[in-house]
């Protein structure tokens, strides 16, 4: 790099980090507003404030929309906005939930898990087998592990880091609250989820994003790179897959938290494809309850 170049490297990341700071300066302070209202009050405060202002002002309704038009484009456009706005009332709600660290997991606690996974998830718990429970960005994906953790359960968390490390940094946290480890995707926390399967444990792992260089399956009708990370887990270690979900109520604060039956072990692909088939059938049923702000389908990329 030449010397002229270097000051202006150093500048420009100079200037991410001030911006970094200043924007996570500006979400713990709604955070702090948001969490001085009754539950009952921030929870729908924040799903209007990310529908009817931050959502539009970000460009996430217009991505929202656009995802929406390749998907289902013979839907009548007023219901392709209204599932928009639903959509992003969801990410607001399911942001603020998530920070709620004594009030979320308390009313979760109060929430019994259901469907056929459950007594796979108990049986596999009493053989010390490892389970891998996988959910895409639906509904509120950290109400089933809080309520797993209620009842005993040691359920462990893979995330992505975050690209402002200052968000990040807090954000962590918000996930260690619920109980268990959480580990980052990537060589630095390899060794620690890998560590907690081997000892028998669960772990949580959200699939539905877009990976560069992963596998195309499909995902709603259209071809989607998918990481096969979870189904390739659970072969090495012999751990059962279960999908669930946290299906947000009509009252727009409680939920079902439901397990489905393990997928059956195959190859990672086929298991995959298994799993984006679960979640593509939960947001057929629920359309609003999913993050449609999400780039998942990338056309110039397959």
């Amino acid at each position: 790099m030449s010397q002229k170049a270097r000051p202006a490297t150093q500048a420009a990341s100079g200037m991410r980090k001030v911006g970094h700071f200043i924007t996570n300066a500006a979400i713990v302070g709604l955070i702090r507003v948001a969490l001085a209202l009754p539950y009952r009050v921030r929870v729908p405060f924040m799903g209007w404030l990310v529908q009817r202002v931050i959502g539009p002002l970000a460009g996430y309704r217009r991505r929202a929309l656009d995802n929406l038009d390749l998907i289902w484009p013979d839907l009548p456009r007023d219901k392709r906005a209204r599932i928009a706005d639903q959509c992003l009332n969801n990410v607001g709600r399911t942001f603020i939930e998530n920070y709620s660290a004594r009030d979320f997991p308390r009313r979760m606690a109060r929430n019994a898990p259901e469907g056929p996974g459950l007594t796979a998830l108990e049986e596999a718990g009493k053989a010390g087998r490892p389970v891998i429970l996988v959910t895409g960005h639906f509904g509120n994906y950290e109400a089933m592990r809080a309520a797993l953790v209620a009842r005993g359960f040691h359920i462990g968390g893979l995330y992505r880091d975050m690209k402002n490390p200052y968000f990040n940094a807090h954000y962590v946290k918000t996930m260690e609250a619920f109980g268990g480890p959480v580990f980052p995707q990537g060589r630095r926390g390899t060794a620690g989820f890998v560590r907690h399967l081997k000892e028998g444990g669960q772990l949580v792992l959200l699939f539905d994003q877009h990976v560069q260089q992963a596998p195309i399956l499909d995902f709603i009708g259209e071809p989607a790179r998918t990481a096969v990370s979870a189904a390739e887990l659970a072969l090495r270690y012999d751990a059962l897959l279960i999908p669930f979900y946290g299906i947000r109520q009509p009252d727009g604060l409680s939920f079902r938290c439901v397990l489905e039956a393990p997928v059956p072990h195959s190859d990672a692909e086929t298991m995959t494809q298994a799993l984006n088939d679960s979640l593509a059938a939960r947001v057929e049923a629920h359309p609003e309850q999913w993050f449609w702000v999400h780039r998942r389908w990338r056309s110039w990329d397959i």
